[in-house]
């Protein structure tokens, strides 16, 4: 297949330089609402507000990587019968090009508008963006180089990065934006766990640095809100302080916060127990509530955890339930 439609399989999880968390924090998420209740009226906005968003629920494919990549075609199909709008490509595309991934994702009625498998550096770069815009991507990660375990997984115990390294990433997340927006696809940035620990050579953290040197019409940043709620921020917090900037969410859920209390960002990322959403502690109703507020456009159910269960389709099809009849009801 010519390389502008099959760009190489990157880790979704790699392709930052272990940075694109968010700055710290408290470990449970705030609540909405003033402290004598909202009114009527108000309720009932807040309501409508929230069921807007159920008819564009989407799942990261990384949640059913154990299907995707030997049936691309029957995994979309079903991810779409349990109720799902939208996906996020990751990892790579099965082995198919784009424009037949385009085409099962018709078939299932399906739209991906975000990925996760960084167009390759190179000669390949722009024409792998037009590519992506065809299909309809239109917000992708990008390669900057990273810190990498086996089978490209990051180290479990990176080194911190210092501000200036945090300073050159960011750079290089703007320089990269420039180009994928000349071919209509924005720069997202995800985060995992570590990146909220202290700079090695100050009390920042890598996040706030990315949000104050990133530029904002050229890169989104695409909150993990599991990831960061483990870490010990708070996702309406990050909101206000960076208002707009969270276009992309990954919605993922956690039970035993409380045990992750005095461990290390890393011990934490490992402990975190992941389950479908809406069986965890993460309070959504609170977070959609302020998806104005954030800037958000699109978000995706993630468990990573999902393939472990034995069936992380039936696991994906719990989290679509709770969120449509419980988080967004």
């Amino acid at each position: 297949m010519p390389s502008t439609t099959q760009p190489a399989a990157v880790d979704r999880r790699t392709f930052l330089k272990g940075l694109t968390a968010v700055g710290g924090g408290i470990l449970a998420t705030a609540c909405a609402g003033h402290a004598a209740g909202p009114s009527a009226s108000g309720a009932a906005a807040s309501r409508a507000s929230l069921a807007a968003w159920r008819d564009r629920i989407g799942l990261q494919l990384f949640t059913v990587r154990d299907r995707f990549m030997t049936d691309y075609p029957g995994t979309l199909r079903a991810v779409a019968a349990a109720g799902y709008r939208e996906v996020q490509t990751t990892l790579s595309y099965g082995g198919y090009s784009l424009d037949q991934i385009k085409q099962f994702l018709d078939q299932a009625g399906l739209v991906a508008p975000a990925t996760h498998v960084s167009p390759p550096n190179g000669p390949e770069f722009e024409r792998t963006l037009d590519a992506y815009a065809r299909i309809g991507h239109r917000y992708t990660t990008v390669n900057t180089g990273s810190e990498r375990g086996p089978r490209g997984v990051p180290n479990a115990a990176p080194q911190r990065q210092t501000l200036d390294a945090v300073k050159r990433t960011a750079a290089a997340l703007n320089e990269a934006g420039r180009v994928t927006q000349k071919h209509g696809l924005k720069v997202i940035v995800h985060n995992h766990t570590v990146e909220f620990e202290p700079l090695a050579d100050g009390s920042q953290r890598p996040y706030d640095v990315l949000m104050a040197e990133t530029d904002p019409s050229l890169v989104a940043l695409e909150l993990d809100i599991g990831w960061a709620t483990v870490a010990g921020a708070n996702a309406l917090e990050l909101f206000r302080r960076a208002p707009g900037r969270f276009e992309v969410w990954h919605v993922k859920d956690v039970a035993g916060l409380a045990s992750l209390a005095g461990k290390s960002e890393a011990e934490r990322q490992r402990a975190a127990k992941i389950v479908p959403l809406g069986e965890g502690e993460i309070d959504y109703r609170a977070i959609f509530a302020q998806a104005g507020l954030a800037g958000m456009k699109h978000f995706f159910v993630e468990q990573d955890s999902a393939p472990d269960s034995g069936d992380s389709l039936a696991a994906a099809a719990a989290s679509y339930r709770n969120l449509r009849d419980r988080v967004l009801a």
